[in-house]
């Protein structure tokens, strides 16, 4: 198993005890976590960690894991386009999840061909959001 993903599962964790704990939550109901398509998470080993890790709070939580689609921007022309890794041999659309910097060694704007692009969104992982049950009841 992956400690990368055992990593991120702790900060999770750790994460949502801390807003529950802001919030005044007496029982987490729900946690949404997104990652970055660009992000090389294994989600069956995340979310498994997170079922390991939880916190008393947020025992019965159901735990749903979004991907976040990625979005780049060319810096020579400023057209915004969202990663599409079909075509893409396999071995190249690998090495841009597990480097998203080497994209630019492969990908170039579709709409004037330039490799100077930035990624605006699809790379990370965040807590989308924590729901849960307030006061004594």
């Amino acid at each position: 198993m992956s400690m990368h993903e055992w990593a991120l599962a702790e900060g999770v964790v750790a994460a949502v005890s801390r807003i529950a704990e802001e919030q005044g939550l007496r029982k987490v109901t729900e946690v949404t976590v997104r990652i970055g398509e660009l992000q090389q998470v294994d989600r069956e080993i995340l979310i498994f960690a997170i079922d390991q890790l939880r916190s008393p709070i947020m025992r019965d939580a159901k735990i749903i894991v979004e991907e976040a689609p990625a979005r780049l921007r060319c810096r020579v022309c400023g057209h915004t386009w969202r990663f599409n890794p079909r075509g893409l041999e396999e071995d190249v659309s690998e090495a841009i999840h597990f480097i998203p910097e080497v994209a630019h060694a492969y990908l170039t704007c579709p709409n004037c061909g330039s490799p100077d692009f930035e990624v605006l969104e699809g790379r990370g992982i965040w807590l989308a959001s924590v729901k849960g049950l307030r006061g004594d009841g």
